[in-house]
């Protein structure tokens, strides 16, 4: 039902270089759960099999398959309205999350956002860590960065998410450019 979603935005992510073999990570809710993608899926070349629907606040039999995100898509869909989450490693906006603490869009790529923030500052980042403060973060925002490790984006639709992903990574590629020339 949901698996060419999954498979248009997994794919357009892979070759636009948002993500590796195997990182990032989509979700969307299905009332009180969530379909997400499994752990070490390759987003390139999404099957059925590599789609996990397990509870928002509760694990079934087959949630240790999910995700090592999976903690954070929870927390994501019990703080805000999302009804989809896309999860890349944009590597101009990773580049610019370890000297930035909030990243602000060139508003002529991306001109719904004001500002980015950027989440994770002090700690060690580990999958499935900063549950709490990416969902807080994504109350007020559409789109947050994990300092060194990538962005969660939020939307109704996961391709508002990855729309959202592109245009900020986007962005980032212009400001690090701009740096560049400096």
């Amino acid at each position: 039902m949901f698996l060419s979603q999954f498979q248009t935005i997994g794919n357009n992510l892979f070759t636009r270089g948002m993500v590796s073999s195997e990182s990032g990570n989509l979700s969307i809710r299905t009332g009180d759960n969530l379909v997400i993608t499994r752990r070490g899926c390759r987003l390139e070349n999404i099957s059925e099999n590599d789609l996990i629907e397990t509870g928002i606040y509760r694990n079934n039999r087959i949630t240790p398959l999910a995700s090592a995100e999976l903690p954070v898509h929870r927390a994501i869909y019990q703080t805000t309205r999302a009804q989809a989450i896309v999860h890349a490693h944009p590597p101009h906006a990773v580049t610019l999350s370890l000297t930035e603490r909030d990243i602000v869009p060139n508003p002529e790529l991306i001109s719904e956002i004001c500002s980015v923030p950027v989440i994770g500052w002090g700690v060690k980042v580990v999958p499935g860590t900063l549950e709490d403060e990416i969902a807080a973060a994504l109350r007020d925002h559409r789109i947050v960065l994990v300092r060194g490790h990538g962005s969660f984006a939020i939307g109704q639709l996961m391709e508002e998410a990855y729309n959202l992903t592109m245009a900020l990574e986007e962005s980032c590629q212009v400001s690090c450019l701009l740096k560049s020339i400096r």
